[in-house]
This record gives structure tokens, sequence and C-alpha cells, in this order.
């Protein structure tokens, strides 16, 4: 069986979706002081378990890497990403900052660099104090009470833990026999129910899911990777909300159908599963190789930074296949 009628009694209880009221920020169902939403379902034991069915003889790398003139959010105002070289070996001979000599200089060669970014820039974790309704946030954490000069104080990356979990990938271009969604296509439940069959998966509480699109083969092309791109409308968003999925990531920058189809909420589902859900959105996930290899079950191992209170921070996804099916 697929989907939501996974979700017994006890755990529907533990899915903030179920107890959502629409375009009102939710209480955590794991308690007032809760920052971390459904990636409450991760237990020592169910690392354990996925970790013991992983082969970790096959590690698949989920993430991009970042590099100067790489799509980013530039045209919304956002700062792109920036590198710069802060030693050079040359400089270094000329500039003698640590007052070692000419000769240290010449013989050891020293290079040092530093970058500025937007924290959702490149494959990235959306945290749930990215959107909200009415200046509140997630476990009604309100803008006025818990954000500084510096930062949100509630539901940051810092608060975001290491996931180890079971990972599935949906592959909606090979349901539907396309290399790659159209433009602002929207996926629809019933299209990802109709993966996980066609696919001979489940969906179980406190899974990690991403859905390929196909998009990211259009990367690094700014506009043929960013503009109208394809994703997960309302309809699929609740889908897997109601399954009990802990966390969602997809191979694009927008994560869900753009322009939305609700006229009146330009982020629709980035609110409804970050504010109503309690769950964090993962975006620009290269699904390539998972798809390339028929790898749709796997463990899934991801970190974040730890930026305090950022609403945003870059994530090295892993998965490593389950050895059996």
């Amino acid at each position: 069986m697929c989907g939501p009628m996974l979700v017994d009694a006890g755990t529907k209880e533990r899915i903030a979706a179920f107890n959502a009221t629409f375009r009102t920020v939710s209480a955590s169902p794991f308690g007032a002081d809760d920052e971390i939403g459904m990636l409450n379902l991760m237990t020592p034991k169910s690392c354990r378990e996925v970790l013991r069915q992983a082969d970790a003889g096959k590690i698949v790398d989920l993430a991009l890497d970042y590099f100067v003139g790489m799509p980013s959010w530039a045209a919304g105002g956002d700062p792109p990403f920036q590198m710069w070289m802060t030693h050079t070996p040359g400089g270094t001979v000329v500039d003698d900052v640590m007052g070692v000599g000419r000769s240290q200089n010449e013989q050891i060669t020293y290079s040092g660099d530093a970058f500025s970014m937007y924290t959702h820039c490149g494959t990235h974790l959306d945290t749930l104090n990215h959107f909200g309704y009415d200046g509140e946030v997630f476990n009604h954490f309100h803008h006025h009470d818990h954000l500084g000069s510096r930062g949100w104080t509630k539901n940051g990356a810092d608060k975001h833990p290491p996931v180890v979990a079971r990972g599935i990938m949906l592959d909606i271009p090979a349901l539907l026999g396309v290399e790659m969604l159209p433009s602002s296509y929207g996926i629809t439940g019933a299209e990802l129910n109709s993966a996980l069959r066609r696919q001979k998966l489940e969906l179980r509480p406190g899974d990690v899911v991403l859905v390929r699109t196909g998009r990211i083969k259009s990367w690094p092309d700014p506009i043929a990777y960013m503009v109208d791109s394809p994703g997960l409308n309302l309809d699929g968003a609740k889908f897997l909300a109601e399954a009990g999925a802990m966390m969602i990531g997809a191979d694009t920058v927008s994560f869900e159908q753009m322009p939305t189809e609700v006229e009146d909420n330009w982020q629709v589902v980035h609110t409804y599963l970050l504010a109503e859900c309690g769950i964090p959105i993962m975006e620009v996930v290269d699904c390539e190789a998972l798809a390339e290899e028929g790898i749709d079950e796997f463990a899934f191992v991801g970190a974040c930074m730890k930026l305090r209170g950022a609403t945003g921070s870059p994530i090295r996804p892993l998965a490593m296949p389950f050895a059996a099916r």
C-alpha cells in the first residue's frame, strides 16, 4: 500500500498536516518548544535501522558544486555566490603577512580564499523560519519576539539536526515518459501515488522524499533552469505531508510549481509545508544519478551548516542504496 494509507491513528497524531488549518501557522505536535517539526519522527532506532540496510560501498552525491556565476536569486535582489582569493603564492611573497621573510614565503606555497552568498543558493535547506503567515513561523514563533538584528532565535539552521532516514526518489518524468517536465508543470498527489505504484515503493512516515522533475538537466543556464520551473502543486504537497514525509526535496531552485496556481499566494507550497506542516524543504538536489542507476530507495544522510538563526543553509545530501529490496 502506498501513500497516506500507511499512517495509523497513533502516527496521525504526530503529523502536523492532519491538525493544520489552511493559511494558519500550526502548533507543533511535539510541544511548545519544538523547532524542528516533522524531523522529530527520526529516532536513534530508525537511524540505526536505515544504516543497517545501507550499502556504504555505493555513495551517490546529491549536491552540486558552488561556483561564481551559478544560478541564484540575484534577479530578486539577493547576493549571488561570490568567491575570491585572500592569499596567493605570489602575493604572499610580496605582502609577507606572516612576517617570516621572502625565503620561507617562496618555499611555502600559501593559498587562501573566502566566499559570500545568499543562504538559499545551490543545494540547500529551507528551515522552518523561511516562510510563515502574519508575522509568525511554525509553532507560533512571532517575529516581534523571536527575530533580532542578527536573525531568528527560533527554527534556524543551527537547530536542524543531521538527518539519517529512509529516502525515496519519485521519478515523475519517467512516469510521464518525458526527459524533463514542461515549464510550470504542477505535480499532483495522484501523479505521486502513480509514481509510487510504478516504482513499487511504499511511502512511510519519517521518510525523506525526493521529487525528480528533470529540470536540473538545464543547469547551469540561469534562464532555462530558474524561470517558470515545474514542481509540486498544493495537492501534491498535501499528499506527501499527510503521508508523513519528514523532509521533502526537489531538483529545482523554486521547489514548487512556478508561477503558482493560487492567485493570492505566490509561495503556496512553501507556506503550507513550512508553516502549516513543519516539513523542511531541500532545493537544487541532483537526482540524475539516482534516475540513471535506477536507485529509488536508499539511506539518506545529510547535514546543513549550523548557521545560527538562518532561514536556509547549504546541505550536502548523500544517498546509499539499500543492499536489497
